[in-house]
């Protein structure tokens, strides 16, 4: 799997370029690996990216928006989840078939 460069202008930054997918990303928002897929990174590395970039779109007057992982085996949906990654099993039917969160900036 070839990775495209991360730069998309002179100088632009990884977390720049996330701020930019994320900005254009449809209403259904954009996973961990189609983000990593757009920027060139690996998926491990988007959150902790999405993380900082989080803090500085606060700052600017935008919001991160995390649309909730969902357990395809029974419905459950992660509302209350912090962390950014995907989890590992649904805490109602213990099932690991879990749909990853997207995210877009409102």
């Amino acid at each position: 799997m070839s990775h495209s460069p991360v730069p998309q202008a002179r100088g632009a930054t990884v977390r720049g370029a996330l701020e930019a997918e994320l900005a254009s990303a449809p209403e259904t928002g954009l996973t961990a690996r189609e983000l990593s897929a757009r920027v060139g990174i690996s998926e491990k590395d988007v959150a902790g990216h999405l993380e900082h970039l989080e803090k500085s779109l606060r700052a600017g007057g935008a919001a991160l928006e995390v649309i909730p992982s969902e357990c395809l085996a029974c419905g459950f949906v992660f509302r209350d989840r912090k962390r950014l990654t995907r989890p590992g099993s649904c805490p109602e039917c213990r099932s690991t078939r879990i749909e990853p969160p997207a995210f877009l900036i409102r």
